[in-house]
């Protein structure tokens, strides 16, 4: 790795936020031959959607036109980058079904570009790293080159970003039943008296209530019918 990417690599990492690294990825574009840089931070298929973080240096009268036509309901490259990991170069081809989208690319100097999503497990958060310039196509040798260092700047501005948001509140961990418990839930949930699973099972009727009695501690319910509903709904049976 030369010199100067590992150094600005290192400056990254140690960024604290994103408004202190976006500078550092800007000089880091540029010096891979990059005019424009943009960074976008989503939350698409949560319930709750937090407001997008958006950062670039695109000309300011693309950024507005960009906004007010709504172009990011058919923008293809969020279209991708929303849903897989795999960079996505910027062409005509990609834009097929958006053409008003990609004229206005060209015409303001955006049309070579690709773009290369991160998407942060723990936060739902989706990142979208784009670079951009004026002058030739990207060819697949460029692509190669620059997406190891491209792919780690987006992960590690999602996380960055996620460190901003409110913690969530942890998830109750799950009960975990026995072997033998699962059967005899399965067993009840299907109309089984205890009487009919000991049979079923080999066990002493007594030896099925207290598996039955373990489960309903478990899942703090207060009878075998409510242990039943409390397993479906977790999923356990």
């Amino acid at each position: 790795m030369e010199t100067w990417k590992e150094s600005q690599l290192k400056q990254l990492t140690f960024a604290k936020g994103i408004d202190s690294a976006y500078p550092i990825l800007l000089r880091f574009a540029e010096n891979l031959g990059f005019n424009f840089c943009a960074i976008s931070v989503t939350s698409p298929g949560q319930v709750t959607q937090l407001n997008a973080l958006q950062i670039n240096n695109y000309p300011q009268d693309w950024n507005q036109k960009y906004e007010k036509d709504n172009f990011n309901q058919i923008d293809p490259v969020i279209a991708h980058c929303n849903h897989s990991m795999i960079p996505i170069v910027w062409n005509e081809k990609a834009f097929s079904n958006a053409p008003q989208l990609w004229q206005g690319l060209k015409q303001q100097g955006l049309q070579h570009g690709w773009s290369q999503s991160f998407h942060h497990e723990e936060s739902g958060l989706c990142c979208i790293l784009s670079l951009a310039r004026r002058h030739c196509p990207i060819s697949p040798l460029e692509l190669y080159e620059h997406f190891g260092y491209i792919f780690y700047a987006a992960s590690h501005l999602s996380e960055l970003f996620a460190r901003t948001l409110p913690k969530q509140p942890a998830k109750p961990r799950q009960p975990k039943l026995s072997s033998r418990e699962l059967e005899i839930m399965q067993l009840s949930a299907g109309g089984k008296t205890a009487y009919e699973i000991s049979k079923i099972l080999s066990l002493s009727e007594r030896t099925v209530n207290y598996h039955v009695q373990n489960v309903i501690e478990k899942l703090n319910v207060c009878n075998k019918i409510s242990a039943v509903i409390a397993a479906a709904r977790a999923g356990i049976i």
